[in-house]
Parts: C-alpha cells; structure tokens; sequence
C-alpha cells in the first residue's frame, strides 16, 4: 500500500515538473500577481555609447510599467567585440527561453537573429546603422522576421557641414573602420558619396582586429587632414589609443556621439544613446505586453542629431568654434573625462 501510494506522489510530482519546465518564463508571477518578464541583452562590446543604449533600454521599460528587481529579470552579457562570442551569447539565450533578447550593435543583433529565426523568441536591436545592409529588416523598413528595433544611422550631413564649418581649409577626411562591420561599410560608403559636396576626399583605413589600430592610425594620420570617426565598435574600442596618436600631431579627430566628444574628440553631430535605447525599450515594452509583435514593427530611427563639442580639445588643437554653432551646442564640455 505504502508502495502504491509512494508511486502516486512521485507522478504528480513529476507531472508538475514537466507542465512547470514547458511554460514560458513569461508566465512567471511576482509575489503580488503580476507577470514578471526575462530579458536577456547581448552587448557586443563594452564602451559609452552602447553602455548607454543598454542603459536607456532598461529605462524605456522602466516607463512603461516593466522594472528590473520587480517584474524584470535581465541578464546582461558583452561578447568584447568578439565576433564568435555573440554567438554564444545569443544560442544561451535561446536556450534558457527568454521572452525577449535585446541585441546591442549590429553583431550581436545578427546573432540575436539567427539564433532565436526558429523559435517564438522575439530580437530588439539597437544601435544598428544599417538594418537592411545587415539582413535585419527589408527595402521597405518591415522586418525580414521576428526581429524588430532602432537604427543609429548618422547624421553624415550635418557632420560635413559641421567639419567644413569648424576646418575651412582642410581636404581630407580620414576614416578608419572594420571590415567585417556592415554598418561601418555602409556609413563609409555615405560619406564617400557626401564629401565631394562639400570639398572633402575620404582616405580609408580597413582594420580587421584591435591589433590593426595602432599602424592603420599612424598610416591615416600621415595622410589626412582630421579624422572622422564612425560607431564602429573595434575602432571605438581603441579611441584613447587613436586620440593620443592625433593630439601628437595635431589632427583633429571628429567624432559621432556624445560619448566619444566627453573623451576627446573636439565635436560631433551625433546621437544621443540614451535616448535611442529609451526608444527601444518602449518598442519592447508593447512586445512584451503582448501589444504588438516585433514581426509587426518596422525599425525606428532618431531623426534629430544633436552638435556637441569638447572646448578643451578645440583650444588646444587651436580650433575656434563658430559662434553659430557654439550657440546650438546640445552639451559643451571643457575638459576630457577619464
């Protein structure tokens, strides 16, 4: 009887366990009732611009109802700007069943996709440049699949009016990027399309690793009148590196977010990240909510760019700021952050 009975215990407890291992994390239930969620964002590389998309990102759902410590879980990982890792990363996820996977930079973005294509797992990208060129989303901006999110396309515009204004007498542009990076091969190509408008040739350095920068700098600098850096991840990575390198000689090295301004380039046209990742996690937050779905959302930009300028940097490179830029400046600073 003892055995029969033992027998019938070990069932239902079993039973549970199958139903409890086959439901969503989404089905998750705080203390008080309510649903709780599991995020988990794949960061490809750790630096300020991106740090701050994952940060806006927690913000933007934050707005809406959905908080980290009370209904969230998040788990954060950063592939270092290792291809392969993203991978990794974006394959645990899956495995671990997460409702949502929130994809920092284009790498990490294409491996959120590629990974999670079989499985009812929804991708938030942001801080992709170019969702087409990187297979993310359509001619016609709706998504190629589950995957939906934001793009930080620069301003390349208002960045070579801004560098006419700021460098009247300068030629060439300098720009270094990865290979392997279809965002920073996009961009480049934009500016090779621009910069004759405004008297400009771009001299362009292709690196592969982080080793490259280094040499690819000296090369560039030997060659250019200022540098115009884009989101590229590995060349971001190495921005200190590149700024030391520039300041010996002089050359002004123009960068593409508020982020790389507060370090040391002298100015920027460019986005402000945190706003951007606010944006995404609000996209995340309808997905989540079960209000839409990412296969239903085309991927939203910024269309705003914002002029920053570090005046410490300008003195020192004997820049003067046009006055009619200093006045519209977003943020100024006058001094380089650590």
């Amino acid at each position: 009887m003892k055995k029969r009975v033992l027998a019938v215990v070990l069932g239902v407890v079993m039973t549970m366990s199958l139903a409890a291992c086959g439901g969503s994390k989404s089905e998750d239930t705080a203390s008080d009732g309510e649903k709780t969620y599991t995020i988990g964002i794949s960061q490809f590389a750790e630096h300020g611009s991106l740090d701050n998309c994952r940060e806006g990102f927690l913000e933007g759902l934050k707005e809406e109802g959905i908080e980290e410590g009370k209904n969230l879980k998040v788990d954060v990982k950063n592939a270092a700007a290792d291809q392969g890792t993203t991978k990794q990363i974006s394959d645990g996820f899956v495995s671990d069943k997460v409702d949502l996977i929130c994809a920092i930079a284009t790498p990490s973005a294409q491996a959120a996709y590629n990974s999670a294509m079989n499985s009812d797992i929804p991708v938030v990208y942001t801080a992709v440049t170019d969702p087409i060129a990187a297979k993310l989303a359509n001619e016609d901006g709706t998504p190629v699949g589950n995957v939906t999110g934001t793009s930080d396309e620069l301003p390349i515009k208002a960045q070579l009016e801004m560098i006419r204004e700021m460098l009247p007498d300068a030629t060439k542009i300098g720009i270094m990027y990865t290979t392997s990076e279809v965002n920073s091969v996009s961009a480049l190509e934009k500016y090779k399309d621009l910069a004759g408008d405004y008297g400009f040739t771009i001299v362009e350095k292709g690196v592969t690793q982080t080793a490259d920068i280094s040499l690819a700098t000296d090369e560039l600098l030997d060659e250019v009148d200022c540098i115009s850096n884009l989101t590229d991840n590995t060349v971001v990575n190495s921005l200190a590196t590149i700024l030391d390198k520039a300041n010996e000689k002089n050359i002004p090295v123009f960068g593409s977010e508020i982020e790389q301004v507060k370090i040391g380039c002298v100015a920027a046209e460019g986005l402000d990240y945190i706003a951007l990742g606010k944006q995404t996690g609000k996209m995340a937050a309808q997905i989540l909510k079960g209000e839409k779905k990412a296969s239903e959302m085309n991927f939203e930009t910024i269309t705003e760019p914002g002029f920053y300028v570090n005046t410490a940097v300008a003195e020192n490179l004997g820049i003067t700021v046009p006055q009619d830029l200093a006045d519209n400046a977003v943020e100024s600073f006058d001094s380089i952050s650590k």
